[in-house]
C-alpha cells in the first residue's frame, strides 16, 4: 500500500546502518539500500524534521537457542559516513533488538512531537520490524521504507515486508517517500 499522507511532525529513524553490520553477508546489495538511507536524511533534514541514528553495541541478556557470543571490533558500531551526520540528529545507542527499550527514542520523538515515524536500516526482521512494532505500540504512524532496508536472510526480509509490515504500519519506497517530503 503507498503512503497514504505525511504528518506534519514526522521523524526518520536509521537502524544500525554502522560499518561492522553492512559488512556481513546481506540480503540485496548495499549501496543501493546506503544510497536510499542518504537520500532520506538529507529530505528529512532539509524539511528539518528530526533524524534519529541508531546504532548497536550488544544483545539483550535473555538465553535463546542461538548464542550471541561475538566481540567486535573496535569500529565495528561506527555509522557509516554515507549518512553524513549532522549535529542536528539524535544519536542513539541501543542495547536491544528493538530502538525504543532502554533508550532516550521515545522522549526524543514526545519532545518533537512526532506523530509519524518512518523506520528505515538493517536488518529488517530484526531491529527494523521491532523498531516499528514498538513504535505502533507507542502509537505512531509507522512509515517502513521497503527498498531502504535489507536483512542477513532474504526469506526474513520478505516475510516481513509481505506479511508483517502492512500490520503495523504503511509500506512506500525512497522515490515516494522523498517525493512526499519535497
Amino acid at each position: 500500500m503507498p503512503l497514504s499522507k505525511l504528518d506534519s511532525r514526522a521523524a526518520l529513524i536509521v537502524i544500525d546502518m554502522q560499518k561492522g553490520i553492512l559488512a556481513l553477508p546481506l540480503a540485496h546489495p548495499v549501496k543501493p539500500v546506503v544510497d536510499n538511507v542518504a537520500a532520506l536524511t538529507r529530505a528529512f533534514r532539509a524539511r528539518n524534521l528530526p533524524v534519529v541514528l541508531v546504532n548497536v553495541t550488544g544483545a539483550a541478556p535473555g538465553r535463546t537457542e542461538r548464542a550471541f557470543n561475538f566481540q567486535p571490533p573496535p569500529d565495528w558500531a561506527d555509522l557509516i559516513p554515507e549518512l553524513d551526520q549532522k549535529p542536528s540528529d539524535y544519536t542513539v545507542t541501543k542495547m536491544n533488538v528493538g530502538a525504543f527499550h532502554g533508550t532516550a527514542v521515545e522522549r526524543i520523538l514526545r519532545r518533537e512531537s512526532v506523530t509519524q515515524v518512518f523506520v528505515v536500516g538493517v536488518a529488517t526482521g530484526s531491529g527494523v520490524e521491532a523498531t516499528a512494532r514498538q513504535a505502533y505500540d507507542q502509537g505512531y504512524n509507522v512509515v517502513l521504507v521497503t527498498d531502504a532496508m535489507t536483512d542477513l536472510d532474504l526469506d526474513v526480509h520478505r516475510f516481513a515486508v509481505e506479511k508483517t509490515f502492512p500490520r503495523i504500519g504503511e509500506t512506500t519506497t525512497t522515490a515516494e517517500a522523498v517525493a512526499k517530503l519535497g
